[in-house]
């Protein structure tokens, strides 16, 4: 019993300590990990705005130009795309780090992934670990902005169709991990 006791400690004090230096790293480096680019993708039409674009979209609503002719070409309701990229979900970053870092974390950022990647599909699920890990860290939640503006590659791809998925995927996580843990 002490034994089983001692290497739930030690697997513990080795997660949050994994936890608490790669989120020093990232908010470290975080100006130059970050994405700077984003590639909406609505059906056949593709258009590469910057993040700080979408960021100042996101908090005052004003669209850009080149924002307004993408979503009227996808036929994409503004109001709409920015509630689906602004309302939080709580979830704690311990908590997330640690189902994120299972088999079943793999699931829900291979399901993730299929909305926000990227460019060349490559090391999907540790940039979106990284960056739901890294959202949720500052204030214990996780909005789909956050997780744009804290992707650690230059550039992130993102299919605008399914962005109502991503939100619905990330609203239902937190109930998926406490149901996960038996919470």
């Amino acid at each position: 019993m002490k034994i089983k006791t001692r290497h739930y400690q030690l697997v513990w004090l080795r997660r949050a300590l994994t936890l608490i230096v790669t989120g020093c790293i990232l908010l470290v480096s975080n100006s130059v990990l970050a994405a700077q680019r984003v590639t909406l993708k609505y059906n056949i039409f593709r258009e590469t705005i910057a993040v700080d674009e979408l960021s100042t979209f996101t908090q005052t609503g004003e669209l850009s130009s080149s924002l307004r002719i993408n979503l009227a070409l996808a036929r994409q309701d503004p109001k709409v795309v920015r509630q689906y990229l602004t309302t939080p979900v709580k979830v704690s970053p311990i908590l997330l780090d640690r189902v994120l870092n299972s088999p079943v974390g793999n699931i829900i950022l291979d399901e993730l992934s299929q909305v926000i990647h990227t460019p060349s599909r490559r090391a999907d699920r540790q940039a979106l670990r990284s960056a739901l890990v890294l959202s949720a860290s500052g204030d214990e939640q996780v909005t789909l902005i956050e997780i744009l503006q804290n992707y650690p590659t230059p550039d992130v791809e993102v299919d605008g169709e399914r962005l109502g998925n991503a939100y619905r995927q990330l609203s239902s996580l937190q109930a998926r991990l406490e149901n996960l843990l038996g919470f």
